[in-house]
């Protein structure tokens, strides 16, 4: 079977979630904010189904965004959370050394706001040789212009933009994979809407 290497699989990426917290989704204007938290546990899930290095950075905790969304601090607990002063998670030597670590050359990008601490990381790791893939259903924008317009940016410069339903079908591509299916189906029931809707159904009737 062929590679398919420009394909996102389980071993070659992995998630860096940038800023996810409350001060900065009191601002977001480009999408519901509690389908962007509800998105974002979704990829989160995914991430953990395929079992992707995650990397966590936050912002101005102490004096304006305060810490990660509880939501999304239940699905990692123990998870090391970078804490920074710029907002480019590019320019922050701890932070950008922990994504190198994964040694993954694919990285997946959800955050806010799109406009400045989700676009400029993703320039800059444009730049340096990564592959970018924006999931635009994740990040949230000032307005829904501001959020469009960095992710035309984003796409000039050679990054992919996405959804957290893709990222999860791309990584599974095959139901067959007994080793993410129950994990992968579940994402899918709970976040999925009408097709989690249509999974869960098939299911109780082969059941019978």
């Amino acid at each position: 079977m062929p590679a398919f290497d420009f394909l996102l699989q389980p071993d070659n990426c992995a998630l860096v979630l940038i800023d996810q917290q409350a001060g900065l989704a009191f601002g977001v204007e480009s999408i519901d904010r509690q389908v962007l938290l509800n998105n974002t546990i979704a990829l989160v899930q995914a991430a953990r189904a395929f079992d992707l290095p995650i990397v966590i950075s936050t912002s101005a905790t102490k004096v304006y965004s305060g810490p990660l969304l509880p939501g999304i601090r239940e699905l990692l607990p123990e998870h090391t959370v970078f804490d920074r002063r710029n907002m480019n998670v590019w320019e922050d030597d701890v932070v950008r050394g922990a994504i190198e670590a994964t040694g993954r050359k694919k990285l997946l990008f959800s955050g806010m706001l799109t406009e400045s601490c989700v676009s400029l990381p993703v320039l800059c790791a444009q730049a340096a040789g990564y592959e970018s893939f924006v999931v635009a259903d994740a990040c949230g924008g000032l307005t829904k212009t501001g959020h469009e317009m960095a992710l035309w940016r984003m796409q000039a410069h050679g990054a992919q933009v996405t959804s957290w339903a893709q990222v999860l079908l791309e990584l599974q591509r095959d139901w067959t994979r007994h080793a993410t299916y129950a994990a992968a189906r579940s994402v899918i029931e709970h976040n999925g809407g009408g097709y989690g809707i249509g999974l869960r159904y098939a299911s109780d009737m082969l059941s019978k």
